[in-house]
């Protein structure tokens, strides 16, 4: 008893039919003048792809390597079927996981045909023993619009049994769809064009093929081969690029350090105290100029000299005057003064000095000296 099958429906066809070998699946339908149906089938694995070129069977490939799936042609409609398919499930490989029936208008696209103009499409299974009909499934045209193929149905594995799904779906890239969504390289053929007659000529009279064409030349022997040998080219080094500090900024309000009085401190110059560590001031350019030709510590501004004693201006070493603090060799100091510790003592501070010393050490002594008087002490030893 054949089992009808709605779309996306399945059937057991070991239950069916136990002990099924072999199935002959019949594809039918019903077109109208010029358009031409062609039904096939692929071999798949466990990923749905075939498993090579030669497992997809089709009016150009009849019959899969191992023989368990052969294509009955394009002969005329048996038993209501136009075009059938026998499986031999015993043959069909170990990786063969499922069985596809595609069937595709042939050049639909181009000849602007749909399956939504077939009629009376179907798919069904038969006991290739008994002949009895096992399952069918009948497509419905109205769901279909632009579709250039449809898949109609497969036999798919179901652990130790063999089951059959109505599918029904379509396609509208053609076969080639079909082919590239199942993993089938598709090969379009470009026809070489073929060269026509030369027109003919009368010059050249019967025929008119045009004249023979020259002979080849047969190539002479190859040239020897010239080793070229590069020449180098001299890369003269270039001088290395020295990086040039920045010259310091200065604020623009900031004066001379030696004398604000001279305006803006323009250039920056390197001060030695004389008592402290040397670090940078801004000055201005004449006394820029005296700090960078006068030797150190002294870099102070010219002084006018004290009234009754001519005084050397500091700074400036002069002959015959001794810089404060500093004596200088062949410059001894004058006559009437000690000099100690770069300072000048006079002779009346030396003698006031020395006044202070023994009133200080009187005192000193009477604050030691001890008034209460003496005692002395005898000591008895008794016999």
């Amino acid at each position: 008893m054949s089992v009808p099958l709605a779309k996306g429906g399945n059937v057991s066809l070991s239950k069916q039919a136990p002990g099924l070998t072999a199935v002959t699946v019949g594809l039918g339908w019903q077109a109208g003048t010029g358009y031409e149906l062609d039904a096939s089938a692929l071999l798949c694995d466990a990923s749905g792809k075939v498993l090579s070129d030669r497992h997809f069977v089709f009016f150009n490939n009849l019959s899969s390597p191992d023989g368990s799936v052969r294509h009955s042609g394009g002969g005329g409609p048996v038993g209501g079927d136009d075009q059938r398919i026998d499986v031999d499930l015993t043959r069909v490989p170990a990786e063969v996981t499922k069985v596809v029936f595609p069937v595709s208008l042939y050049e639909g696209a181009a000849r602007g045909q749909t399956f939504g103009q077939v009629r009376r499409a179907h798919i069904r299974v038969l006991d290739q023993d008994s002949g009895a009909e096992l399952a069918r499934y009948d497509l419905v045209a109205d769901g279909l619009a632009g579709e250039t193929a449809l898949v109609f149905g497969e036999l798919y594995r179901h652990g130790a049994e063999w089951k059959f799904r109505a599918v029904g779906q379509g396609y509208a890239s053609g076969l080639a769809g079909i082919a590239t969504d199942y993993g089938v390289d598709v090969l379009k053929e470009t026809a070489a064009p073929v060269p026509g007659p030369v027109p003919s000529d009368p010059s050249l009279g019967a025929g008119g093929y045009g004249p023979t064409p020259p002979a080849p030349v047969p190539p002479g022997p190859p040239a020897p081969a010239v080793t070229v040998t590069p020449t180098p080219t001299l890369v003269s080094p270039q001088p290395p690029t020295v990086a040039v500090p920045p010259h310091p900024t200065r604020s623009p309000d900031m004066t001379c350090f030696f004398d604000p009085g001279h305006g803006p401190g323009t250039t920056s110059v390197s001060w030695y105290p004389q008592w402290g560590v040397p670090r940078p001031v801004q000055a201005c350019a004449e006394c820029a100029q005296r700090v960078q030709t006068t030797a150190p510590p002294f870099y102070t501004p010219p002084q006018p000299p004290s009234p009754g004693y001519p005084q050397a201006q500091q700074g400036y070493p002069q002959q015959g005057y001794p810089q404060q603090g500093y004596p200088q060799q062949g410059y001894p100091a004058p006559q009437g003064d000690q000099q100690q510790g770069g300072r000048r003592f006079g002779t009346g501070a030396l003698i006031g000095a020395g006044a202070a010393g023994l009133v200080g050490g009187a005192l000193l002594n009477e604050a030691f000296d001890d008034d209460e008087p003496d005692v002395v002490i005898n000591n008895y030893y008794e016999e």
